[in-house]
């Protein structure tokens, strides 16, 4: 439990993280700046790594898996432009950390993560912390999760050298997905629409994210 000077600290990382890795850096979505002003991500960092938690890096959790770089967490929820009412599949869990945001953002988010001991933890942390509106299972992320489908938005959070079908299948129509795709050398993020039954793809920013892994 933090003691009220610790949750002040990091409050105060948290709004100087917003204004100068995010505001500054042309994210204008106010939603996504109020969110992630909020979500305290220093609970979701392995304890050794919280006093970094609100730099400008992606942090290292267990199993080879990272917290992404506030920026780019930022940037992509910015793109994907969620709406109060949206259904949301993650793929990728991790800490959870963009679980919780995701929670904020829009009405229902289920999260799909292949490592059983990240994915229990994620839950535990996200129900302790209130979360009722988020369902974390344990699963191949490449198939999404048809049980919840059709979904208003997808966020991958690993990179794949192209896009999985199941995710294409699972998007609704007018639905927006989000999802770096490349090597392991050189990512880029892609904004995919469906519209008219047909997935319509833009290129975003250079990024670099762990592999997503089929079983």
């Amino acid at each position: 439990m933090d003691s009220p000077e610790s949750k002040a600290r990091f409050a105060g990382w948290r709004r100087q993280m917003v204004e100068t890795q995010l505001r500054q850096r042309g994210i204008g979505d106010q939603r996504v700046l109020e969110v992630m002003e909020r979500v305290p991500r220093h609970e979701f960092a392995p304890e050794h790594y919280r006093d970094q938690a609100y730099e400008d890096h992606p942090l290292p959790i267990s199993h080879g898996q990272t917290i992404s770089q506030p920026y780019i967490v930022a940037r992509m929820l910015e793109e994907l432009a969620l709406q109060p009412g949206d259904r949301v599949l993650e793929v990728g869990t991790g800490s959870g950390y963009l679980t919780a945001v995701l929670a904020e953002l829009a009405s229902e988010v289920v999260s799909v993560e292949r490592h059983a001991a990240l994915a229990d933890a994620s839950r535990q942390l996200l129900e302790r912390m209130g979360y009722k509106n988020v369902r974390v299972i344990t699963g191949d992320g490449t198939q999404g999760f048809a049980g919840g489908a059709p979904y208003n938005a997808i966020i991958v959070s690993a990179a794949t050298s192209e896009v999985p079908p199941p995710l294409l299948r699972q998007l609704a129509e007018g639905g927006r997905m989000m999802i770096p795709v490349g090597t392991a050398d050189t990512q880029q993020l892609e904004l995919i629409r469906m519209e008219g039954g047909q997935a319509r793809t833009s290129l975003r920013e250079l990024c670099r994210f762990v592999p997503l892994i089929s079983e």
